[in-house]
């Protein structure tokens, strides 16, 4: 699953990147200094995974991990190709959802694109370039659609209302996000990979002053993320950067400490992201290995088995299922046994998260 992070030239996305990924994107005080979208494997911190290690202690530990992707910054006119716009937004188009970075610090030193520091101006200036792909990408549809409904196609029909609709929805300046839609409508829109239908994150890069409690730009955004139904985190991407310098994990928490921050904010920013991509985690814990495995909430456990391997949801028998309290609580897999908390599931199992599970399948 793909996280990508976009926004205005200068706003930390790069760097906040650095901060989510081992690999180094080049952060300069100039627009178009990321050309290619660069691409990282961040692992989703889990404290009961640290917590399944010490208590097994396998030969090896795999944490789950989430992609991110650093586009570059987009301006005004990127729908109609500038600065390099149509790479950038095709870059966009294969994520699953948006991490939208937005400034909110004053810095005289470090060059806005617009001259001044508005978060709310900036975040409907992408808003605007993303709108406008997608109209371009609904018209060219609409235009098929009405071919096909001339040779009496009944489904064709339907799309043409549908797309009509749904082009004087985005006219009005709205994402495709908040159009109400039946499941039909549901599978046309996800069909064309609309860049205003992916779930967002609004990131407000803060200041270090306003690291722990914001600032009155991010009070501005999060009133505008709640009207969206979005989500809203404000992290200090420069003093993460810092942070993420220092050698020691002693040395970092004592930083946090003096900040008055219990956890690093590219913590909250990847389980945030982890959270918008609707995804949760289960275990799978033994001596060779313990590891969570990351599936989107609801799935079943022959689901959940096949993420492991197709086989096991073809021939899944049954779910051995411990909850993640019972194995913290009780210490071993062989005490959990003993005090009657392990449960066999069978196909119509809904896995919750923290579910520590062993399949039985047969191929």
């Amino acid at each position: 699953m793909k996280c990508g992070i976009v926004g205005l030239p200068n706003v930390g996305k790069s760097t906040l990147f650095n901060c989510l990924s081992s690999a180094k994107a080049q952060a300069a005080n100039y627009p178009f200094c990321t050309i290619e979208p660069n691409v990282g494997q961040v692992t989703v911190p889990d404290y009961r995974l640290e917590r399944l290690s010490e208590l097994v202690n396998p030969e090896r530990v795999q944490p789950a991990n989430v992609e991110i992707v650093d586009i570059a910054g987009l301006v005004r006119g990127a729908s109609k190709g500038e600065g390099l716009g149509n790479q950038f937004l095709g870059n966009i188009r294969e994520t699953n959802a948006i991490i939208h970075v937005l400034r909110c610090f004053e810095n005289e030193n470090v060059t806005h694109v617009d001259g001044s520091v508005d978060p709310i101006r900036d975040k409907e200036t992408i808003d605007t370039e993303l709108q406008l792909k997608d109209l371009d990408t609904i018209e060219k549809r609409l235009e098929k659609a009405k071919k096909m409904a001339k040779s009496g196609e009944k489904e064709a029909k339907l799309n043409v209302s549908t797309l009509e609709r749904l082009i004087a929805f985005v006219l009005e300046g709205r994402n495709v996000r908040g159009f109400e839609s039946s499941e039909r409508e549901q599978e046309l829109i996800k069909e064309m990979q609309l860049l205003t239908d992916k779930p967002v994150l609004y990131l407000c890069n803060v200041d270090e002053s306003a690291a722990k409690s914001g600032n009155a730009y991010v009070d501005r955004v999060v009133e505008m993320a709640a009207a969206e139904g979005a989500g809203c985190i404000h992290i200090a991407v420069s003093t993460e950067s810092d942070i993420a310098e220092l050698e020691t994990y002693e040395e970092k928490q004592l930083f946090l400490e003096e900040l008055g921050l219990e956890d690093a904010g590219v913590n909250r920013v990847i389980r945030a992201a982890y959270e918008l991509l609707n995804l949760q985690t289960y275990f799978t814990a033994g001596v060779k290995e313990v590891r969570a495995w990351t599936i989107k909430k609801n799935f079943t456990a022959p689901q959940a088995a096949g993420v492991i391997h197709t086989d096991f949801e073809k021939g899944f028998i049954r779910a051995e299922v411990i909850s993640y309290s019972d194995y913290d609580v009780l210490g071993s897999e062989n005490a959990v046994k003993e005090a009657g908390k392990m449960r066999v599931e069978g196909k119509e199992y809904v896995v919750q998260d923290g579910d520590v599970m062993h399949f039985r399948f047969n191929v």
